[in-house]
């Protein structure tokens, strides 16, 4: 490859001179004429060197200033692999994303998508399966150099997740393909984790287990048999506004107590783990009792015991669901393969491409969640009572 040298390179240009002024020079010694190089080379080095290293260090700014306003910057080999995908016309089949690539899809997914991250998702990468552990059981005790006895291997049991797939459908525009690498890789990336979420989020709150070909979600329970039906309500919450907020404590604590406890009546630590999901119509009741002013002006919502609220439109109205953060498996795995969907799409200048990806998700038991019903009362009466000296409004739930 030659090398362009751009802008100045002032020692270098004074030695050349000098040297080339000792080669013309007929008076010039043999040693003089040497040491005219050496000293040509040794500038052409120290500036070249210079000249690179601030060009590398400019482009590495450049970068990350470009990644600090939002835009998006690739590693040499995603660079490489779509500058392909463009070279070619789009992608082959069975192309598989750069691993880079993948692990930006699933951080955005969980940084985009909040409820993807408390429930636990997780990447396997190109592996399909993982060992789980029941920490209640792994541990055995006894003598000192005698034999290791207990039944640890009932504390580990294999979790494949290679059995469902999720499948994303990406319609690519030609026209895309001549915007450049960064876009085509936004591009892609953006359609996985918009599709991908939708998918994960019905399929881990609502899924509807392995006969249907979904993962078993939260608001599920499993039969011994393996049957799968939707969760029976654990009571009713009213979220009631009270003076101390002795209502909502009581009920709220009930849930927690409730949870603290798996399918086998065994306690567990639920602190700082519990989240409670509501579809985003209940969570504006659930505020107006649960938000008050601080003295600086700033409206804030809480929830006794650290119970974390978050919001599905994957909850039904009326419903609010309430889980363990780490009591549900939900992964993953085996990489993005990308094909090209066969049948004719009615759209022109485009083409259809299949995004597949291993991914399962189930609870560890039917505690792993618990679901309530919301009575909460909307209705806000007033009464106005008028004195010779002032009018009094009184306003309550």
């Amino acid at each position: 490859m030659t090398i362009k040298l751009k802008g100045n390179m002032t020692n270098f240009e004074v030695k050349k001179e000098e040297y080339m002024s000792a080669i013309k020079n007929e008076d010039t010694t043999t040693e003089q004429r040497e040491t005219a190089f050496n000293e040509m080379f040794a500038a052409l080095q120290n500036d070249l060197t210079e000249k690179i290293t601030n060009e590398a260090r400019n482009e590495v700014h450049d970068a990350q200033v470009l990644a600090a306003r939002g835009q998006n910057v690739l590693t040499t080999k995603e660079r490489k692999f779509f500058n392909e995908v463009i070279a070619s016309g789009g992608f082959d089949e069975d192309t598989i994303l750069p691993v880079t690539t993948q692990e930006r899809v699933f951080e955005d997914l969980k940084t985009e998508h909040p409820l993807l991250e408390a429930i636990g998702l997780k990447d396997l990468g190109a592996i399909t399966r993982y060992i789980y552990s029941d920490a209640n059981k792994a541990y055995a005790w006894g003598a000192l150099f005698g034999e290791i006895k207990g039944q640890i291997s009932a504390a580990f049991r294999e979790e494949k997740i290679e059995q469902l797939k999720l499948t994303a459908f990406a319609v690519i525009p030609k026209d895309m393909l001549e915007l450049g690498p960064e876009y085509v890789e936004r591009y892609v990336r953006t359609v996985l984790v918009e599709s991908y979420s939708v998918g994960l989020e019905y399929g881990l709150v609502n899924g509807r287990g392995p006969v249907q070909s979904e993962p078993i979600g939260l608001m599920k329970d499993v039969s011994e048999e393996g049957a799968v039906t939707d969760k029976v309500s654990s009571g009713s919450l009213t979220f009631a506004p009270s003076e101390k907020g002795e209502v909502v404590a009581k009920e709220l604590g009930g849930v927690v107590v409730s949870l603290s406890k798996d399918a086998k009546d065994k306690a567990r630590k639920v602190a700082n783990k519990i989240v409670m999901l509501v579809n985003p119509v209940d969570a504006i009741k659930v505020q107006i009792g649960n938000t008050i002013q601080t003295p600086n002006g700033q409206w804030v919502t809480t929830l006794p015991y650290n119970i974390s609220p978050m919001e599905s439109e994957e909850i039904p109205e009326g419903k609010a669901l309430f889980f363990v953060k780490g009591a549900y498996l939900a992964a993953i795995a085996g990489g993005y393969k990308i094909n090209k969907f066969d049948e004719t799409l009615a759209i022109e200048d485009a083409r259809l491409y299949t995004m597949k990806q291993f991914a399962n998700g189930k609870p560890k038991d039917n505690k792993t969640a618990l679901v309530y019903d919301l009575n909460i009362d909307m209705n806000v009466s007033t009464t106005t009572t008028t004195t010779s000296s002032t009018t009094t409004t009184t306003t309550g739930a």
